[in-house]
């Protein structure tokens, strides 16, 4: 393992595999939380459910704890746009949007995702902002992909493959201050990854780099407050956010969606490296 640039740390195929294994816990995690997501279900239940996920995998979860964050989710409904802290008391309705984000250490390895998953029925409207947060983060990661591959990639192709695909799906705003991050033997690394800017600026894109690359976007204005708690991240205006992740790793051969159980093939096909992927976070 070498640092490269702004203490940006690339990792070996070795290492890359290892966090290949964390990034299925957190994928486990999050389908089981998905599963459980219904009207008059509590945030603070849906964090039990990830919690015994990741410690029943051998791992440990990445958030609990992290400078003081008492849980193992961030659990940001409707207007919460991030890092909302699940309680008993917050139960969910019919219509509510939620965003879940999760993260998961094992021997030493991070994974972070985020998911947006509907509450019952919710206005279209609503499911199009979910929809259109997924396809940026995809196109984000496909540009991180092709600017590998051709040796020409720069950090901010990202951004600007996530910000063209916003824009392409409507009038939504994009959340400014928060936004993607390196991911490694730390949950959060260099470099901090925009949602939003000119291409073709930053560090190169090369194998080696890992990166968790997560849009936020609202129905609204995008201009967000924090709350009290000192963590619910909320927007001004109280429209309703949507907020998705998955954790990337490049290869020579082709970028690892390590947090997607097949690796990222299902969207992006043969951007996606040729490596074995691990079955299982037992493989």
């Amino acid at each position: 393992m070498r640092r490269h640039q702004l203490d940006i740390q690339l990792k070996t195929p070795d290492q890359i595999e290892l966090m290949r294994a964390a990034g299925l816990v957190v994928a486990a995690a999050l389908a089981a939380v998905r599963d459980a997501v219904a009207p008059g279900v509590s945030t603070g239940q849906l964090d039990a459910v990830a919690e015994s996920v990741i410690r029943d995998a051998g791992a440990a979860p990445s958030f609990l704890g992290y400078h003081g964050y008492p849980a193992s989710i961030c659990s940001s409904v409707n207007e919460q746009v991030v890092h909302a802290i699940p309680s008993r008391e917050q139960v969910l309705v019919e219509g509510d949007l939620i965003s879940i984000d999760c993260g998961a250490v094992l021997n030493g390895w991070h994974g972070d995702a985020a998911i947006t998953v509907a509450v019952g029925d919710v206005r279209p409207e609503l499911l199009r902002m979910a929809t259109v947060a997924e396809d940026a983060m995809w196109a984000g990661i496909a540009a991180a992909a092709r600017g590998a591959a051709n040796g020409r990639g720069r950090l901010t192709d990202i951004s600007y493959a996530v910000e063209t695909a916003v824009r392409k799906g409507g009038r939504f705003g994009i959340v400014d201050g928060y936004g993607g991050h390196g991911i490694g033997t730390e949950m959060h690394q260099d470099p901090h990854v925009l949602n939003h800017g000119r291409p073709g600026r930053g560090p190169r894109l090369v194998p080696g780099m890992a990166l968790a690359i997560e849009p936020m976007i609202t129905i609204g204005s995008p201009k967000t407050v924090e709350l009290a708690d000192g963590w619910t991240v909320v927007t001004k205006d109280g429209s309703v956010a949507a907020h998705v992740e998955h954790s990337i790793a490049l290869l020579d051969d082709g970028v690892w969606v390590l947090t997607s159980v097949d690796g990222g093939r299902g969207r992006l096909g043969d951007l996606v490296t040729a490596r074995q992927p691990v079955d299982s976070p037992s493989a």
